[in-house]
């Protein structure tokens, strides 16, 4: 399971993560509340999705 990376993590009860696909460069982010949870597209401004790629560089 090399396709998704963790590149955010922020709180321990109420949890937010960014996930980051390796293959699309597509940002995810994540959203834990105790037994419930949620993921979503991470969008800019513009309502595209936010896009991490730099060929040079490994996530």
């Amino acid at each position: 399971m090399d396709r998704f990376k963790k590149v955010y993590r922020q709180g321990v009860l109420e949890v937010l993560e960014v996930w980051v696909d390796t293959e699309t460069g597509v940002n995810y982010l994540f959203k834990a509340n105790g037994y419930a949870g949620g993921l979503t597209a991470l969008l800019d401004k513009d309502g595209k999705p936010v896009i991490t790629y730099n060929g040079k560089e490994e996530l």
